[in-house]
């Protein structure tokens, strides 16, 4: 175990090390280009000890924005061959090589607190940012919305990669024509801490697809098997749109529409409870079907500024299953697995968004959540994501948002900061 003093300077250098030039890469080899919300992720981190890095981070990351306003969920700025799938797979349309599907948007959620850390420095870089954010969130409101909550089209675009809220829907895929393919993941990485082959025969499947459509949107939506309302996109987005609305009135910019579309994501929102289960749950829009599944993005209700006594039950009943939590799939569940990628394993980064919403309704579980997530990082490093029974690093090392985490979240309480 290091010191709080040496735990901070390692998680400094490991931003630093993956910088690239105005991005940040996940962690190298891995991960060898730049990731949507890992890199939003980031900002927040470089914001504790480099300010005009952090805006960088989120500048460099809108080079990549599409014509029709969506972000992809990875830029890939300079060649890396043996990585799969990359940009000759994908043909995305954007200004630069892309991906040709989004991630969540935490992005505009970041800027603010960049921006909260020296707002006078921050303003200009805030008032270009401003409307591409907006355009970005305004394409999720145009292309992936259901009832008013917001879809995911593929696994990836969730950042949650193998939950198992996707399980029923990948069972109805038959991923022929797929071909041979190389994977970069585990040739890096213990083959039982990533997805299985039968999930990766789908996910290229689904990729394979929405290139034969040349990402376009309209068609997609009518051809796409794969379309479920996600707890993890309806929460951040609406968080993000409160976000947005709150800097451009303080910027003095033109907000009109955003509290109205604050409110149909609200309504959207309430369309993921799952009474039955008690929690906020996936739900398949081909079907109606839920997925039964209480995960780490169940507990992102109170950053979206929804309190729930029925999800702090949950949360509570986890964290005390499991000493590293918050576990992404319940402890109790049939399918979690302590190691297996989004199937049970703790990530820092979700801690610290989850705890950020308990934070903001000064809730009980709130410092719980934080000293856990400390005394995780603290004592086992700064890997992609860890076993929440023993906390044992998982995944990649040395990766830039569990670090960016530490710096910007779990340590504070050792600087006397809140």
């Amino acid at each position: 175990m290091l010191s709080h003093v040496n735990r901070t300077e390692e998680a400094r250098n490991i931003l630093v090390q993956n910088d690239r030039g105005g991005y940040t890469i996940p962690t190298a080899g891995l991960y060898p280009y730049q990731w949507n919300w890992d890199s939003a992720i980031a900002a927040m981190g470089f914001a504790e000890f480099d300010i005009d890095r952090a805006w960088q981070e989120l500048e460099t990351l809108f080079t990549g924005q599409w014509p029709d306003g969506m972000v992809p969920h990875i830029l890939f700025h300079k060649p890396d061959p043996g990585y799969f799938p990359g940009p000759d797979v994908w043909g995305g349309v954007g200004p630069i090589p892309s991906s040709g599907i989004t991630q969540p948007p935490v992005a505009a959620t970041m800027a603010r607190l960049v921006w909260e850390k020296d707002m006078q420095a921050g303003e200009e870089r805030l008032r270009a940012l401003w409307p591409k954010l907006r355009a970005w969130h305004e394409w999720f409101l145009k292309w992936r919305l259901d009832e008013g909550a917001v879809c995911v089209t593929h696994p990836w675009e969730a950042g949650r990669d193998n939950a198992p809220d996707w399980d029923d829907v990948m069972a109805r895929i038959d991923p022929v024509g797929v071909g041979e393919y190389t994977r970069r993941d585990t040739s890096h990485v213990d083959s039982s801490m990533r997805p299985t082959k039968y999930d990766y025969d789908r996910y290229i499947w689904l990729v394979q697809m929405g290139r034969r459509f040349g990402w376009n949107q309209a068609a997609l939506l009518e051809e796409n098997p794969f379309r479920v309302a996600d707890p993890t996109m309806t929460f951040l987005l609406l968080r993000a749109h409160r976000d947005l609305l709150l800097m451009g009135v303080r910027l003095g910019l033109d907000t009109t529409g955003i509290a109205d579309e604050i409110a149909l994501l609200e309504a959207g929102a309430r369309t993921l409870w799952n009474e039955d289960l008690g929690s906020y749950d996936s739900r398949d829009t081909k079907t109606g079907a839920w997925t039964g599944s209480i995960t780490n993005a169940s507990y992102l209700c109170w950053l979206a500024g929804i309190e729930s006594a029925r999800q702090a039950e949950h949360l509570d009943r986890s964290l005390a299953a499991v000493p590293y939590g918050a576990a992404s799939l319940d402890p109790s569940s049939e399918k979690f697995d302590a190691k297996r990628y989004w199937r049970g394993p703790t990530w820092a980064f979700m801690n610290f968004l989850i705890g950020l919403g308990l934070e903001d309704f000064n809730h009980p579980l709130a410092g719980r959540l934080r000293q856990v997530t400390h005394d995780l990082l603290n004592d086992h490093g700064f890997a992609e994501y860890f076993d929440p029974t023993d906390g044992s690093p998982a995944g990649g090392k040395s990766f830039t948002w569990t670090a960016a985490v530490w710096l910007g979240w779990a340590s504070k309480q050792d600087r006397g900061e809140s």
